[in-house]
């Protein structure tokens, strides 16, 4: 193939590509408001934590979270004609959720071969959006969970995830593996308000925790025993009727002996907060061939009532 052919076809990539991209973005790289919906949609089904939990687009990088709860008793005994008095009167305890939407990029690489074959297929637009959706869920999983304003990795440190916010109901296990006994502590600890629903309630935890929960089962002369031991991996498990589910991105590295940590929660407990406002930008290196393309968004995590929360730490990994 000459040389004259070479640029011929690269001109005509460049220009199917650019065309793509144009239809992609608007006004300084900005997704519209349907494609941003479509973004987040694939962000959500690509997560494993945000499939679960309550997903909120915002309009600004803020939005407050309104709550309002009864702990406490509100019925009295009453009389008939007669109100209560203002000592058995409830109000409800109001208080507000800050989301505060962090800045983070991500960059995607995508080949000429990559793009040669999907104009060809009429879907460049939609494998760009797949690709970054794909490689960003994965990493927001990790700093929803992760997360630390204390860490000395820049990444985490940008707002405190899941492990670090849960911090009222706090059940320390000992170095021990993942067995029915700390799900039942886990249980108990939980304020008995937020078992009334007890349905809603998951275990989120890591891979080998979860691994170690399955094998604990084996060891129960049961067909529950049984068939632990040949049960599909995706096959639902839990304790008193309450879903045990593993997380890629839990740590396993938590302790001087490989420990992980648990999350008792219900999952529509955990608010990820994402500004709508997605910016998409492209560039490109000749000489490799290959395409850059830097998605900038802004999340957050927070949880609408921590003390529904329960943390078990310490739970060894083997």
């Amino acid at each position: 193939m000459g040389l004259a052919s070479v640029i011929d076809n690269r001109s005509i990539l460049e220009k199917a590509t650019d065309l793509a991209l144009s239809d992609l973005t608007t006004d300084g790289g900005l997704l519209e408001s349907e494609q941003a919906q479509r973004f987040i949609r694939i962000l959500i089904d690509e997560s494993v934590v945000m499939k679960q939990a309550t997903v909120v687009p915002m309009k600004s990088h803020k939005k407050l979270l309104e709550k309002a709860r009864f702990a406490s008793r509100v019925l009295r005994a009453g009389a008939e004609a007669t109100a209560l008095p203002v000592a058995d009167r409830s109000k409800p305890d109001l208080s507000k959720v800050e989301l505060d939407a962090q800045l983070f990029k991500a960059e995607v690489r995508l080949n000429d071969e990559v793009l040669e074959d999907n104009i060809e297929r009429g879907n460049l637009k939609n494998t760009i959006m797949q690709m970054m959706a794909e490689a960003i869920s994965r990493d927001m999983d990790e700093v929803i969970i992760n997360g630390d304003t204390s860490s000395g990795d820049a990444f985490l440190a940008k707002f405190d995830g899941l492990l670090v916010q849960a911090s009222s109901n706090v059940v320390v296990v000992g170095s021990t593996p993942l067995d029915k006994t700390v799900l039942r502590d886990m249980l108990k600890t939980m304020p008995s308000e937020f078992l009334r629903n007890k349905r809603a309630l998951r275990y989120f935890t890591s891979v080998d925790a979860r691994l170690d929960y399955v094998d604990s089962l084996s060891d129960r002369a049961t067909d529950l025993g049984d068939r632990s031991t040949t049960m599909d991996p995706g096959t639902e498990i839990g304790y008193s009727a309450v879903p045990v589910i593993d997380v890629p991105l839990f740590p396993e590295d938590q302790g001087s002996l490989g420990e992980t940590s648990v999350i008792l929660t219900d999952p529509k407990n955990i608010h990820v907060g994402i500004w709508r406002n997605i910016k998409v930008e492209t560039d490109r290196l000749v000489r490799e061939g290959v395409l850059i393309i830097v998605a900038t968004l802004r999340f957050d995590m927070k949880f609408t009532e921590e003390t529904a929360v329960v943390k078990a730490t310490k739970v060894k990994v083997t």
